[in-house]
């Protein structure tokens, strides 16, 4: 446990400097948008796209894998819902609660730290949660918004989900990336030389951009907050375990890398959505801040436990 900790603390540490930064104004954020966008369409952009690229489709997407991590988090979904519900909160708002009990820090803190810790190959089952997570759950928010404020769902919706998912760039860099090792040629030296120097920029970029981002989140309803970083850091992660170790016939590795994507703190694109659709902002912002901060004793504890430390 310790060994990991020591591991997995420098990366916190860079969050926490971010924080630091952010909450003495000497990184603003004005700056911290900025960098979130370098990092978000060309640091990042640039890792994923060479990770995609020296992979198959085949060591990217496994049904079983899919349907594991899909049925884990669909429990956990539905149970933060359920919650919800029970405060008598809107089905908007029980909606983004159930986002923030499954949709980890995947992008910008899952890819750069897991497959340092874990190793190059952990890349793959990395990269199918992250599809998974922007192509389905942003999804089904999208349309559950849509549905509860109009009443009904229209074609127009379809369209509307089709172009988000086209300007995403980690979509469109993980695609580009497959289609290229699709054609079977190796990268040429000076792009592969290219990427993996932008690509370096996301890991310090990424944990940086997420501590500054903290340092503005408030902590309003802090009940509803700890509850949801629970179900994040323990309900999602167990439920996942449960559904690639016992119930799917998940490979060992990939479940355990699956296992510990699961268990990331809640993801800053949660709080885009409900900043962008008026949902619980400021309820998000805590899930947000609370998550991120115990992750740093949980995620320890679920890598030494999938690794056997």
């Amino acid at each position: 446990m310790l060994v990991i900790f020591l591991k997995t603390l420098p990366f916190f540490a860079l969050i926490g400097l971010g924080w630091g930064a952010g909450r003495l104004r000497f990184f603003p954020e004005a700056a911290t948008e900025w960098l979130t966008r370098f990092v978000f369409y060309f640091a990042l952009s640039a890792m994923l796209f060479r990770f995609a690229a020296n992979l198959s489709l085949a060591e990217i997407f496994d049904p079983a894998f899919a349907l594991a991590y899909l049925s884990g988090c669909t429990i956990v979904y539905l149970l933060a819902f359920a919650v919800a519900l029970t405060r008598k909160v809107t089905i908007p708002e029980a909606s983004i609660e159930a986002q923030c009990a499954v949709i980890g820090n995947t992008g910008f803190l899952g890819v750069p730290m897991l497959t340092v810790l874990l190793g190059p190959s952990a890349a793959g089952p990395v990269l199918m949660v992250l599809a998974i997570d922007l192509i389905v759950f942003s999804s089904l928010f999208t349309l559950i918004i849509t549905a509860a404020r109009e009443g009904h769902l229209s074609p127009r919706i379809v369209r509307v989900l089709a172009v988000g998912l086209l300007k995403n760039p980690m979509i469109v860099s993980m695609v580009a990336g497959l289609a290229w090792s699709a054609t079977r040629l190796p990268l040429p030296a000076p792009a592969d030389e290219f990427l993996t120097i932008l690509g370096a920029a996301a890991t310090p970029g990424a944990l940086f951009a997420i501590g500054a981002s903290l340092a503005s989140k408030t902590a309003e309803r802090v009940s509803v907050a700890l509850w949801l970083s629970f179900a994040k850091l323990v309900l999602h992660p167990a439920a996942v375990a449960v559904a690639a170790l016992f119930v799917f016939d998940v490979d060992p590795f990939a479940a355990g890398v699956m296992i510990a994507a699961a268990a990331l703190p809640v993801a800053g694109n949660v709080y885009i959505l409900a900043r962008h659709y008026g949902v619980a902002p400021h309820r998000v912002s805590a899930s947000i801040l609370f998550s991120t901060a115990i992750s740093i004793i949980t995620v320890s504890v679920v890598i030494a436990w999938i690794t056997g430390v």
